[in-house]
């Protein structure tokens, strides 16, 4: 399947007669990440709220969203096929890693042994072999991270939103959960946003980068 480019053309957000996004205009191609770095309270989250499509109502905010020439703007968060990472992983704790897995599954794909065996294949190309059965409270941190990154790809996402995914893992986890999702968004030609603190996220991204600053766009 083609993957498309992301188009975000001039979105501004702003809360309490406070704009935190002014005018922001950017393309994000196949397999490209733009990195948005600035202080807290700039407005990062609530860009990527507003691509996805769950900015709060308190916000006032206008601009549009497109993949390719599929405008999302009018659409509801479940039908714009953006997958999310955040900071926590939000597996499902009455669920085993394979019914996390499982929950994502496209409909299309049917019957119990197809649906298995994906979870099975990605579960082994994570280096999680045998895992499906684990409680999640189970796991290391590194290894909770690779399943919410698969659970986000098992839902078959046209684009990829990243919440500073990264910033609870130790250096060294970090480095190697990094890897593994740019290498997985660069592979499906996902077009991504990396919303960061970290410089070296943005380096590892290897895109643009967008600066936010509110002090500036009052």
């Amino acid at each position: 399947m083609a993957m498309s480019t992301l188009h975000l053309q001039q979105i501004a957000i702003a809360i309490g007669g406070r704009h935190l996004v002014r005018d922001l205009s950017a393309e994000i191609a196949p397999g490209d990440c733009l990195s948005v770095m600035g202080p807290s309270g700039c407005g990062k989250s609530s860009l990527l709220a507003f691509v996805s499509g769950t900015l709060g109502p308190a916000f006032a905010a206008r601009g549009r969203v497109a993949l390719g020439d599929r405008v999302l703007d009018a659409e509801p968060p479940e039908r714009r096929r953006l997958g999310i990472l955040f900071q926590d992983d939000l597996l499902f704790p009455h669920l085993s890693i394979g019914g996390n897995l499982a929950f994502a599954l496209p409909a299309a794909i049917k019957g119990r042994e197809a649906r298995r065996q994906r979870i099975d294949a990605a579960l082994r190309d994570a280096g999680l072999e045998g895992f499906s059965g684990r409680d999640p409270a189970t796991l290391s941190g590194g290894q909770r991270a690779r399943v919410a990154l698969l659970r986000t790809l098992l839902a078959e996402p046209r684009a990829l939103l990243l919440d500073e995914p990264f910033a609870k893992l130790d250096m060294a986890l970090r480095e190697e959960f990094r890897r593994l999702v740019f290498a997985h968004a660069r592979t499906r030609g996902l077009p991504t946003i990396l919303v960061t603190h970290d410089e070296a996220d943005a380096h590892a991204a290897g895109g643009a980068v967008l600066r936010l600053d509110p002090g500036a766009r009052r």
